[in-house]
């Protein structure tokens, strides 16, 4: 029989065993996972450190961490997630490597939060950027100090008494920021941004990765670097290419986060052209704080370093153009893979509609009018004398897609909403800042008022602007009153041009319902235009209608007597 003493020694090392043992598998599952995961493996860890034994229920937690794989996040999920990893990464020492992978992780957050402003009014989006400015702000002058750093160890020679002066002075400085960058960081709302991370992820996974609505993201993106590409190989400044660079950076964020297709064939191009503009901006900074600080305290010295610093630029800018100019630039290639032609204006439509479907509270029964509209517009007579037919369907399919999005601010009042909303509406491929300045004011039009002289909204257009925005917003106040005589479906309505009337055979209306009398009213503004008088009448159907079988009392015969959709 074993003594007491003998029991409690075994007990003691099975305890000190369970506690190593508990250890490495915080250890391994820190290593092997992510997010929650990992911050619940630093606990334990500091539990393991305390020498307190673990609970069986704690060991087993940690052992599905280290055996259960974690979910692959990609996207935006993935990059709001790294920002939270980054931080515990960054510390108090502030490396480099940290430094630079946290403000990437920000940036690309922040700049897919810059595309999805322009695709979904939630206020989170802004919130979400507003939150990573700070912190992206406070580490950028420090990580410039530090890439400076870098490039002073690789182009300064032995005894170089300007690379020595200069490290001194930026090492101090590199002190002073980090001090300044630690005071900004406990202001970031990492629990905020935790919630962040898995709301938007779910609101951007309701748009379709590599759709054409982010085909026309990229290429507003892409059409906004290629100007200022001409704008840099033009005038050839420092800021310039510094603009260069963001603008590609944003083009390449779009393509690598929404467009996997594109993003496997450009992706390599696409990073060796940020590397090379980047090598750019950073010989640009360190050439400025060569000026700024005096280090350079000779003619020769300062020619030597600009010779040097001139020399790795030019190489740079060189490589840059090469791959950017003439027939095999990558310009030609990226575009050839964006949206061309009759699919720019698809894509313009989507991304409306997109934007369109966040706001209306009902936005199928907004494209039930829109194709109402559209019906109206196609079978009315005199469709000839628009100089523009397509281009002007295209305004009033425009203006009845979104002529409801002003119910998300307020209902009474609405269509003022609406114009508001649609005028701060950025333009974008496929639709110009004058194509939706006059569909916002067709949409305007669809209820209250009608367009007359001295209204403010119609100040900046022609006469013959003006008569083509009162025959769009007639159609559209007349289909929407139309949509409304069946509730929830499209109604088949048919147009006769009498010559000095025009009749509309419409599907189930009847001049005794409720909505006749909002059809009457709603008509008004399309016969002042056409100058004609507008007839509602009920449709009758064409087809082979079902009979009612009735026995004469006389004869005993039958008759077949047709049923026909009357009023």
């Amino acid at each position: 029989m074993c003594s007491p003493i003998i029991f409690w020694f075994v007990l003691k090392r099975l305890n000190s065993m369970v506690i190593v043992f508990h250890r490495v598998l915080a250890e391994l599952a820190f290593i092997c996972t992510s997010g929650e995961n990992r911050r619940t493996a630093r606990r334990e860890i500091h539990l393991s450190n305390s020498l307190r034994t673990p609970s069986i229920s704690a060991v087993r937690k940690t052992l599905r961490m280290v055996s259960t794989p974690a979910k692959k996040k990609s996207g935006l999920a993935l990059w709001m997630q790294l920002v939270l990893d980054e931080f515990d990464r960054v510390g108090a020492e502030f490396a480099p490597d940290p430094v630079h992978d946290l403000r990437v992780a920000l940036r690309r957050c922040r700049s897919v939060a810059d595309s999805f402003i322009l695709l979904d009014p939630n206020p989170a989006w802004k919130q979400m950027k507003k939150a990573g400015r700070s912190v992206f702000r406070s580490l950028g002058e420090l990580r410039d100090v530090q890439v400076t750093l870098e490039w002073i160890t690789r182009l300064a020679g032995a005894d170089d008494d300007v690379a020595a002066s200069l490290t001194k002075i930026l090492l101090n400085r590199e002190i002073e920021l980090k001090a300044e960058a630690a005071r900004a960081l406990p202001e970031f709302d990492r629990k905020q941004w935790a919630k962040w991370s898995v709301a938007l992820p779910r609101r951007a996974n309701k748009i379709r990765k590599g759709g054409i609505v982010f085909k026309n993201l990229a290429l507003e993106r892409y059409a906004e670097a290629h100007r200022l590409h001409q704008l840099a190989l033009r005038n050839r400044s420092k800021v310039a290419f510094h603009n260069l660079r963001i603008g590609i950076k944003r083009f390449r964020y779009i393509v690598e986060n929404f467009l996997p297709e594109q993003y496997g064939a450009w992706k390599s191009d696409l990073k060796e052209l940020q590397d090379l503009l980047g090598e750019v901006h950073d010989l640009d900074v360190l050439w400025a704080t060569l000026v700024q600080t005096n280090v350079l305290s000779s003619v020769e010295l300062r020619s030597r370093w600009n010779a040097k610093i001139v020399e790795e630029r030019t190489r740079r800018v060189n490589q840059y153009r090469a791959k950017m100019l003439g027939k095999t630039a990558l310009w030609q290639v990226w575009r050839k893979g964006l949206p061309q032609l009759a699919q720019i204006e698809a894509s313009a439509l989507a991304r409306l509609k997109v934007w369109a479907a966040a706001l209306d509270p009902d936005f199928p029964q907004s494209q039930r009018a829109c194709r109402l509209a559209l019906r109206l517009f196609d079978k009315m007579p005199a469709q000839n004398s628009e100089s523009e037919p397509e281009k002007t369907r295209a305004i009033l399919q425009t203006a009845a897609l979104l002529h409801d999005v002003g119910r998300s601010r307020k209902e009474r009042g609405h269509h003022k909403a609406t114009y508001r909303l649609v005028e701060k509406l950025r333009p974008f491929p496929g639709r110009d800042s004058r194509f939706l300045h006059v569909a916002a004011t067709v949409a305007r039009y669809h209820r209250g008022i009608l367009p007359g002289a001295g209204q403010r909204a119609l100040h900046n257009f022609s006469l013959g602007e003006k008569q083509q925005i009162a025959k769009l917003a007639g159609l559209l106040r007349l289909a929407s009153a139309l949509e409304n005589v069946r509730a929830g479906s499209l109604p088949a309505l048919e147009i006769e041009d009498r010559g000095a009337s025009i009749v509309i055979a419409l599907e189930g209306y009847s001049s005794l319902s409720k909505a006749a009398g909002r059809i009457a009213a709603a008509r008004h503004l399309l016969e002042t235009v056409v100058r004609r008088p507008i007839l509602i009448r009920a449709l009758v159907s064409r087809h082979p209608s079902p009979s009612i079988r009735k026995t004469s009392p006389k004869t005993g015969s039958l008759s077949v007597t047709p049923i026909r959709k009357t009023s």
